[in-house]
């Protein structure tokens, strides 16, 4: 669209990216910056956050040295738009405004609180579940205090506008949702085998990891005694090693998988059984834009423009998983006709170029405002 594009990007250890296996044209297009940041939590650390004032899940992404980096791209160029994503990258904020004039947006890529909420009501140890309680209220201060600091918020989803908005934001909030090149999702529809489930997510993500441990150890054994040619496959990065030993010839870990795509291509019904979170999950718009038919939870489906029953089906227990499972299982067309209009939606409410058409005459406005 005819932008200069810089893009600063943290690289924490425990997610870490390998900068020279980037294969993307856009970085050829961008000035791209990178620092490698060791984020990972430990007791000592934890212990100590207790008696700071600062949230413990966001001050370990700030180090000196990326900022003394951030200061150098500042001074080098005078920008129009700085634009933070997620809420890991704020405490850089203060470096911001004292070296630049440019109007600033926070994407908010979820309300990070919220996540940390639900994992403490669902957890059973009492210990950690105050502990979780304790992280989820620093967190929410935090994101109360950071958020009138900006001079325009996007919001990823409708919902967590409404949450912005109570967290008590003065400034405008607009819903940008992840979008997709729908071009780059093709399906092929003789590919699929039939009957296989699969479940694709970073295992390092506790609502994923949680969700798949409850969806094995409440629905699955039902579900197996379905259909003896039935297969689960689920695959994801850093897998726990509990999965890859879970007593079933049918059920099939993967692991890390190079081409996600492929995968989806190969596989027929997706299961997004999440019981926390936040924001978007974006695997289950790319498995829309394969034209998948996907059964999630409510929370897993939260904040994305789908219709139980249309190009999607919503299940909250192991009877409505198990009973939607079945009906796609007898009945092919179902799952097919639900893939189809998922495909639909995808390309209506998610292609990359109108929220990105969208998202430009917003920092026009700013500008001229």
């Amino acid at each position: 669209m005819g932008v200069d594009v810089t893009l600063l990007s943290i690289n924490p250890n425990q997610h870490a990216v390998d900068v020279d296996d980037i294969y993307d044209p856009v970085f050829e297009a961008i000035k791209f910056h990178h620092y490698n940041i060791n984020t990972e939590a430990n007791f000592i650390g934890a212990l100590f956050n207790i008696f700071s004032n600062e949230s413990y899940n966001v001050s370990r992404f700030f180090d000196d040295e990326a900022g003394r980096l951030l200061e150098d791209v500042l001074r080098e160029t005078e920008f129009d738009i700085i634009q933070f994503e997620s809420l890991f990258v704020v405490p850089y904020l203060d470096i911001v405004k004292a070296n630049s004039k440019a109007r600033l947006i926070y994407r908010a890529h979820n309300m990070l609180f919220d996540v940390w909420e639900r994992l403490s009501q669902s957890e059973k140890f009492r210990p950690k579940r105050h502990y979780l309680e304790f992280l989820a209220r620093r967190l929410k201060a935090y994101e109360s205090e950071q958020i009138n600091r900006f001079h325009r918020v996007f919001a990823i989803s409708e919902p967590d506008r409404h949450h912005i908005i109570k967290l008590g934001c003065e400034t405008n909030v607009d819903v940008f949702p992840v979008s997709l090149d729908i071009n780059e999702y093709k399906s092929d529809a003789l590919q699929p085998n039939f009957p296989t489930l699969f479940h694709l997510g970073s295992m390092d993500w506790i609502p994923n990891r949680e969700g798949i441990e409850w969806f094995l150890d409440e629905v699955w054994p039902d579900i197996e005694e379905l259909n003896s040619e039935l297969r689960f496959y689920i695959a994801g990065r850093n897998m726990p090693r509990k999965f890859f030993d879970y007593d079933s010839d049918n059920v099939l870990v993967e692991g890390e998988i190079f081409d996600a795509v492929e995968f989806m291509n190969s596989k027929s019904i997706m299961i997004v059984p999440l019981l926390s979170g936040s924001g978007m999950r974006v695997k289950i718009l790319e498995g829309m834009a394969m034209g998948k038919c996907i059964i999630a939870t409510t929370i897993a489906a939260e904040g994305i423009a789908c219709e139980h029953g249309k190009d999607i089906l919503l299940a909250d227990t192991p009877d409505e998983f198990y009973r939607y499972i079945l009906q796609c299982l007898t009945q092919p067309r179902k799952w097919r006709a639900i893939g189809m209009e998922a495909r639909k939606t995808a390309e209506r409410e998610y292609d990359i170029d109108g929220v990105s058409q969208r998202m430009f005459q917003v920092y026009q406005q700013l500008l001229n405002a």
